[in-house]
Formats: C-alpha cells, structure tokens, sequence
C-alpha cells in the first residue's frame, strides 16, 4: 500500500526517522479518523518500542507541516486524518463515534449564497454534523 504520508514528508522536508516512517504508514493506511490513542496501539502493532509520547510529537508534527488535519469533535479526544485537496464535510454518528465523510453540491452552493449575501467571499470553511443512526 502507498505511503501517501511519508511521500509528503519528503515534499515538505520533513525528516523522516525510522519511529516516524512507522507512523506515517500507519496513518496513511488508516480508513478512519484516528485519536492518538487509537494510532498508538496500530503503531505499536508494527514497532512496540514506540511510545505514545513519541505519536503525540509526530502527530504534532505532521499537523504543523500540514500533512495531517486536526479535528476536535464535539465530545470525542482529536482525531486526525491526512490533509486532502479535495474538500469535505463530516458526519460523525453520536452513538458509535462512526466518522463519514461526504460532500453535497446543495450545501456548498447554499454556504456560498449565505456567505455573499453577508458581504463576504467565501474562502473556507469546515461542516460537521451529528447525529444518531435512524432505526427502520
């Protein structure tokens, strides 16, 4: 599997030592949000000898050279998630933690109407939604 991560270390300068490459590889082949604690028990998986001390410097890291996206959920420890050119919202389930990740036309065209209708050009923005699964 592609080590999308390591290959933006490289891009950005950012020294990759071999605890680092580990965490890196993981993050990048993680199919959700991870909080540190979660990374640090897939990381350890790999390499036991990396502390979590060690995942919080690399994390913080990565998110400083823009490698990685912080997210504080409402009610939930950060997580993260590899930074993308493609934009997204989020749905986060406030029962399972589940994190979905979507993007909706209506909503980008009505956050765009919104914003210029105030007087403002709209440059950025983050959505997130929560809510609990419909039972049928």
């Amino acid at each position: 599997m592609s080590n999308a991560i390591e290959e933006k270390c490289k891009k950005k300068g950012v020294r990759l030592t071999d605890q680092r490459r580990v965490i890196a590889k993981v993050m990048s082949e993680s199919d959700n949000h991870p909080d540190v604690d979660e990374l640090h028990k897939k990381v350890n998986r790999h390499d036991s000898k990396i502390s979590i001390a060690t995942v919080y410097r690399t994390v913080k890291l990565f998110e400083e050279a823009g490698i990685l996206a912080k997210h504080d959920f409402k009610g939930t420890k950060a997580r993260y998630e590899e930074t993308t050119r493609e934009h997204h919202d989020h749905l986060i389930d406030i029962n399972t933690g589940e994190i979905i990740e979507f993007v909706n036309e209506d909503i980008e065209r009505l956050q765009k109407k919104v914003s210029e209708k105030l007087g403002y050009k709209l440059v950025d923005h983050r959505l997130e939604l929560y809510g609990s699964k419909i039972k049928k």
